[in-house]
């Protein structure tokens, strides 16, 4: 195995929102904030769009970051491209990787390629004019049906590459292109750096995208745990896909919140009160590479607007830095919590209220019970846990489970290690 494909296996991924980040919103006001983001454990950075924002028909006072203007170009408002590209020089030297987010569907309405290139769009059979995208009226959408367009996409793609040395895209809408496009861009862009791609598409629905991401999105368990703490979805139909997810192809990136459901759909807290933290625990801990955003180490209980500037509201005390930190830095190191490693469910007295499972690799093993209802339960492990005494790698206390009724209040969880 190539240490590129080790990193890629064994890594976090942490979304950073330039414009909200902070009171100046650029990249080096951003940069402050690596040594704490790397105390933390946090090993890879996807920034959202960086590129310069349309103009016309834009949203806001700002506008959307993923209504492009110009593929090879820096947002004015981040910085400069000297700004960006000292700051993934710093990063990647005290040991992050950097993605940055592709939004190769549509562009914003006075990108320079509706100038230079009309054809190279989709058209409105209705008004002539270019095809709106599907609910979106400041974006329209690109016709991956014309190859000089293709060779100009990828061609910016690996700009960021050779100018920056960027490690990575996380390919917004990726379901939305036709996979064709995404196989040559990996195999074009491969001659140039070996590179970590992330899909924002769920292998569920999407899995023959798979053949090219290394990691996707899981929206399904995203939105069915928010139904199941809203009481419209159950805890055996919540088990069920996740077996369905374990059947799927690719690395799976597991989420509380994002840009998106942040801005749009309320923070962690709106969606599933009691039950956050312990998503975040389970985030890290079922295979697959936990996805963290902007200020959920805070934690952010706030909204923040999508297309004015809205900063988060930091405060010197982040509360949720060590708990992350417990997270990442095992999620990291520990053998058995490889993505590459599989999980098997403990059986309890309480199966119908606790997720109780084990991953075990080389001798070691780490278990985590999480009760998944708003209640305080009690119960006892009954099958498929392995003897021997672990230790909570919260607390430090040393615990033998078998021998130990355990005991969680609503969302309550334990980690132990072996």
């Amino acid at each position: 195995m190539s240490i590129e494909k080790e990193w890629m296996h064994q890594t976090n991924v942490y979304e950073v929102n330039v414009r909200q980040y902070t009171p100046e919103g650029t990249f080096d006001a951003f940069a402050l904030h690596l040594p704490r983001l790397r105390n933390m454990g946090v090993q890879t950075l996807w920034f959202m769009p960086i590129t310069p924002i349309a103009q016309k028909n834009k949203k806001g006072t700002i506008g959307s970051p993923y209504a492009c203007a110009d593929y090879v170009s820096i947002n004015p408002e981040f910085g400069t491209l000297a700004d960006f590209k000292n700051l993934v020089a710093k990063a990647q030297g005290i040991g992050f990787k950097i993605i940055i987010d592709w939004v190769a569907n549509h562009t914003g309405w006075d990108h320079l390629w509706t100038i230079e290139h009309p054809d190279w769009y989709k058209k409105d059979e209705a008004s002539g004019d270019f095809k709106r995208a599907s609910g979106m009226d400041d974006i329209i959408e690109l016709d991956f049906g014309n190859q000089a367009m293709r060779t100009a996409m990828i061609d910016a793609m690996r700009f960021w590459i050779v100018e920056c040395g960027i490690d990575g895209f996380r390919c917004d809408l990726a379901f939305w292109v036709q996979l064709d496009f995404w196989v040559d861009a990996k195999n074009e862009l491969a001659k140039t750096k070996k590179l970590f791609w992330l899909a924002e598409a769920d292998s569920i629905d999407h899995p023959a995208y798979m053949q090219v991401f290394n990691a996707s999105y899981t929206w399904a368990w995203m939105h069915k745990t928010e139904a199941f703490c809203k009481q419209q979805f159950s805890f055996n139909d919540l088990l069920q896909l996740l077996q369905q997810y374990l059947h799927t192809p690719g690395m799976k990136a597991w989420f509380t919140s994002n840009h998106d459901e942040n801005s749009w759909n309320g923070t962690e807290y709106e969606k599933y009160d009691y039950l956050a933290k312990a998503l975040a625990v389970f985030s890290c801990t079922w295979p697959g590479i936990p996805l963290i955003y902007s200020g959920q180490e805070l934690p952010n209980n706030k909204r923040l607007a999508f297309f004015d500037k809205d900063e988060i509201e930091w405060k010197e005390d982040v509360l949720l830095h060590q708990f992350y930190k417990t997270l990442l830095a095992m999620h990291a190191s520990h053998v058995a919590l490889s993505p590459l490693v599989g999980v098997d469910r403990i059986d309890t007295t309480a199966n119908d209220k606790v997720l109780a499972y084990i991953r075990r690799k080389d001798g070691e093993a780490v278990f985590v019970a999480i009760n998944f209802f708003n209640e305080e339960l009690t119960f006892e492990i009954t099958r498929n846990m392995d003897e021997g005494n672990y230790y909570d790698v919260f607390s430090g206390n040393s615990i033998a489970v078998k021998q130990s009724q355990m005991r969680l209040g609503p969302g309550g969880f334990i980690v132990l290690s072996s």
